[in-house]
């Protein structure tokens, strides 16, 4: 395992702190889960797709993804 050192905002450090003493894990625990869950989300999205260009839009949406799963979207389409 490597060592790796960082430097935190003492606000950063507290939340860290407290929030690893509430779960019962180690400092250095609760960081490799967070690392851990934001390069699984980081990965999940393309560098090339249009979402990663504008990911603060991300969910602002509502109602399905994909138009052609309300079939009456499509009616009278092409007439």
């Amino acid at each position: 395992m490597t060592t790796v050192s960082l430097k935190l905002p003492d606000p950063l450090a507290l939340r860290l702190e407290v929030t690893a003493r509430r779960n019962s894990i180690s400092k250095s625990a609760l960081i490799r889960a967070a690392l851990e869950t934001y390069l699984r989300e980081d990965e999940a999205v393309p560098e090339d797709s249009a979402l990663s260009r504008v990911p603060d839009l991300k969910g602002v949406l509502s109602g399905p993804e994909d138009l052609s799963v309300n079939k009456s979207y499509l009616k009278n389409f092409g007439r």
